[in-house]
């Protein structure tokens, strides 16, 4: 069996995602007990318990949602659409601890400006952050406010050097990937999402870029998790892993004896009820309870994930050099068994 490095990986013949690699412990880890890992981290002048982000999805990210996740460690960024940004703006006693909410192209400047005096971080959410448009934007926010802006999405690394003299302080990486997007195959536009991080990480460190990296999509699991972060992503970003829990926007469907909640892409019919172009899947994922129980399966996966490699922190979690590529039978091998 072949171990790659990160440089293999990224020099791989094929496009790889997750479900196509593993993480390869090869030293005598001096990690006792999965409590020992910390798994803090500062982002854009957040304090993370977790580095987990919640994906701006009208599905996900609603006032509760960014508050639930703020109080577990987490970024929960607010999805432009929710209608209780305009009370949260109209306050005069902040925001209970909301730091992040997402604008548009189209965001006026005033609203921008109660974001940046509440000390938001702020994310810009488009689908294809490689367009003059979302550069122009960027300039623009930076120029008027001192605030810190994510933007998305890329692909790769092409791009990443624009952005960053733009404005941006971190960038999502991922187009086509999440499960509920089909802009692959509407589009033919996108790559696997561990070649995507690795080009863009590659990129950063050739150009000596300061950029955060925000691995968002395709991640169904701790393990994703973990494969996201040892890949060199500063953060997490999650959807459908928050998708269907207590606190996302929307009621509790029962149908079959089953509880439910909508769940739907950022471009699908149901956001853009207009003549537009759709990019986005809309579906059902069953009720999961509180959203503190899947951020504590995901703390608790990491922290394992962590005591086999042998690391203690993210930082060396990030500096991983061993994995394996696996075969279609490996892969299916490790699924649970009924």
């Amino acid at each position: 069996m072949k171990i790659y490095t990160k440089k293999d990986l990224n020099e791989f013949y094929q496009s790889l995602t997750y479900d196509d690699i593993s993480l390869v412990p090869t030293e005598i880890s001096r990690v006792k007990s999965r409590n020992e890992p910390v798994t803090s981290c500062d982002f854009l002048g957040a304090k993370l318990s977790l580095p987990v982000l919640s994906s701006p999805m009208d599905t996900v990210t609603g006032l509760d949602m960014a508050i639930e996740l703020t109080h577990s460690g987490c970024l929960g960024i607010l999805n432009r659409f929710d209608s209780s940004l305009n009370s949260i703006l109209a306050s005069e006693n902040g925001t209970e601890k909301i730091y992040s909410a997402s604008i548009g192209l189209t965001t006026d400047l005033a609203v921008i400006e109660k974001l940046a005096a509440r000390k938001f971080i702020l994310c810009l959410d488009t689908a294809n952050a490689s367009n003059k448009e979302v550069l122009n934007k960027t300039k623009e926010v930076k120029k008027h406010f001192a605030v810190k802006l994510i933007v998305g999405n890329i692909a790769n690394g092409a791009t990443l050097k624009q952005l960053e003299d733009a404005g941006a302080d971190a960038v999502r990486v991922g187009i086509g990937s999440g499960s509920v997007c089909s802009t692959s195959i509407q589009t033919g536009i996108g790559i696997g999402q561990v070649s995507s991080i690795l080009d863009v990480l590659f990129t950063r460190k050739k150009e000596k870029l300061a950029i955060k990296i925000i691995a968002d999509g395709g991640i169904k699991s701790a393990g994703d998790v973990a494969k996201a972060l040892s890949l060199g992503a500063d953060v997490a970003m999650l959807g459908r892993m928050l998708a269907g829990t207590k606190e996302t926007p929307g009621e509790v469907i029962k149908y079959n004896g089953q509880l439910w909640k909508k769940y739907r892409g950022s471009a699908s019919f149901g956001v853009k009820m207009k003549n537009e172009f759709i990019e986005g899947e809309e579906t059902m994922v069953a009720y999961k309870g509180t959203v503190r129980n899947v951020i504590n399966s995901i703390s608790d996966g990491l922290r394992s994930a962590m005591s086999y490699m042998n690391c203690l922190s993210l930082d060396e979690l990030r500096k991983t050099e061993t994995f394996t590529v696996l075969s279609n039978s490996s892969y299916l091998e490790r699924l649970p068994k009924a």
